[in-house]
């Protein structure tokens, strides 16, 4: 049998999932388990990594099993993962020295803010494209070596390994053969000179990182390393590589600059492919990574929104007020007209444009007559008003945005599609695969198996599945914006 396929995995925050997709980029078996979420303290996030590990190994083998192939119908493997989530690990035993810590994890804030005084920030941002936040990688590694015992000198010694989800994967599919990491996720780690592609020896000394620690930074596209044959039955090349977000961006086939997709999951993240030109943004937007090819980076602008789906899982886990995600649709269209109440879903503080590590939910605007249909409508408004948030920083940064590109778990619900548009004001446009992330991995690694020949080739295979366009006024839709930037200012910390 000719090996005309790929295997994605989709490594996120809430599950773990592996997608069979075909030489058309069609899904043909998919299996998924979830994840574990373990919160020690407050604002803190963490993961087991040998359950992240574990769950792995079994989707892939599920789907396989499910698609009726084996490991020699695999053209290759692609790796696409929740980014910023930091593992270190011993590169004896491969064992990690503690859990994962997730990328919503607050417990770095203070550094963060100890750096920010100290005047470094714009050092960073200059050299990186991010801010001085919590949410990056660089001061996870730096807060395990000084919280593990002897592990920063072991560190230094060049006796540990650290990375990623993708990185910490790759060790494990390669039997500790390869320690690397793809460009993207390198560029969240506030150590990574995104302009050079190369870690910089002064932000690695400032955060507190020692460079024995790193992968080597790769390319999104290549011979990456080979998955052992105990893991899938035969040996199987690992092709492909990149965050979740870039992925998605590269599965929604925003190739070109000025194109912008965002994706809804556990958070929303919004991208905009700026090209060859790393731009700056005026508004508080990350200058990121989207891919590099052949050493070639293509850089975006980027909108990060730290929960989103979260929020309905809350409804459903916290406030019990659905037995499953999916009843939050039923539940908003029972909400009164005009009710006026607005949910900010800071649970971890707020991501773009704020980046307000000491922000905290809340629900305001309650009264006598608020009720469980309420509070869901607004959760789904929350959604909604965060990306034009987004949306409205990318066009003071210059950009023209025609229409965006949805997809994630979240955009299969029609009524919140139709409320993004009217929100934003702008046509939201739902691709019929809307497993867009685990896609761009796919892409990425059939890029090298020479299943599809070019970008351009790539982009011919996206399909529309409908167009969502606004149909709400401009002055209701501004109103309802006023009443939610009013709710954010008073869940601020400063």
């Amino acid at each position: 049998m000719a090996a005309k396929h790929i295997l994605a995995i989709d490594q996120g925050t809430t599950s773990t999932r592996a997608i069979v997709f075909d030489a058309s980029g069609h899904p043909v078996a998919s299996a998924r388990k979830e994840l574990p979420q373990i919160f020690p303290k407050p604002g803190w996030v963490e993961h087991d990594p040998e359950q992240i590990w574990s769950a792995t190994v079994e989707v892939c083998r599920e789907a396989l099993a499910r698609a009726k192939l084996d490991a020699a119908a695999l053209a290759g493997i692609g790796i696409t993962n929740q980014r910023e989530t930091t593992v270190v690990w011993d590169r004896d035993t491969g064992k990690p020295i503690h859990n994962a810590i997730v990328w919503q994890d607050r417990r770095t804030a203070e550094r963060c803010d100890e750096l920010r005084r100290a005047g470094h920030e714009d050092e960073v941002t200059a050299k990186t494209g991010l801010i001085l936040d919590p949410y990056f990688s660089g001061t996870k590694i730096a807060w395990i070596l000084d919280h593990v015992a002897g592990s920063r000198s072991a560190a230094e010694k060049g006796a540990l390994a650290a990375g990623t989800i993708e990185c910490f994967l790759l060790w494990r599919l390669t039997g500790g053969k390869v320690h690397a990491s793809d460009a993207t996720n390198a560029s969240r780690s506030l150590l990574l000179d995104i302009h050079t592609g190369a870690w910089d020896a002064d932000l690695l000394k400032l955060i507190g990182v020692p460079r024995a620690l790193l992968p080597k930074v790769v390319d999104c596209s290549g011979d990456l390393g080979v998955a052992t044959a105990d893991i899938l039955g035969a040996p199987v090349p690992v092709l492909g590589m990149a965050g979740d977000q870039q992925a998605a961006t590269m599965g929604q086939a925003c190739i070109k600059p000025g194109m912008v997709k965002a994706t809804y999951g556990t958070g929303c993240f919004a991208l905009l492919n700026t090209g060859s030109i790393a731009m700056r943004s005026h508004n508080r937007l990350l200058t990121t990574i989207a891919y590099q090819l052949a050493g070639r980076r293509t850089y975006a602008l980027e909108g990060s929104i730290f929960v989103a789906g979260a929020a309905v899982q809350w409804l459903r886990d916290g406030l019990r007020l659905l037995k499953t995600s999916s009843e939050v649709e039923d539940l908003a269209r029972q909400a009164k007209a005009g009710h006026a109440v607005y949910m900010v879903p800071a649970f971890v503080g707020l991501g773009a444009p704020y980046w307000d590590a000491g922000a905290r939910g809340a629900l305001l605007g309650l009264t006598r007559d608020t009720g469980p249909a309420e509070i869901a409508a607004a959760t789904l408004d929350s959604v909604c008003f965060q990306t034009r948030d987004l949306v409205d920083a990318m066009r003071g940064d210059g950009a023209q945005i025609d229409e965006l590109r949805v997809d994630g778990g979240m955009v299969v619900n029609d009524s919140l599609m139709q409320r993004l548009a009217d929100t934003v004001g702008t046509p939201v446009e739902r691709p019929k695969v809307t497993e867009t992330t685990a896609l761009g991995a796919a892409f990425l690694a059939g890029l090298q198996a020479g299943l599809w020949p070019s970008l351009e080739a790539l982009s011919k295979t996206w399909a529309l599945d409908r167009a969502f366009r606004p149909a709400e006024d401009a002055a209701a839709r501004d109103r309802r914006y006023s009443g939610w930037k009013d709710a954010v200012r008073r869940v601020r910390s400063s």
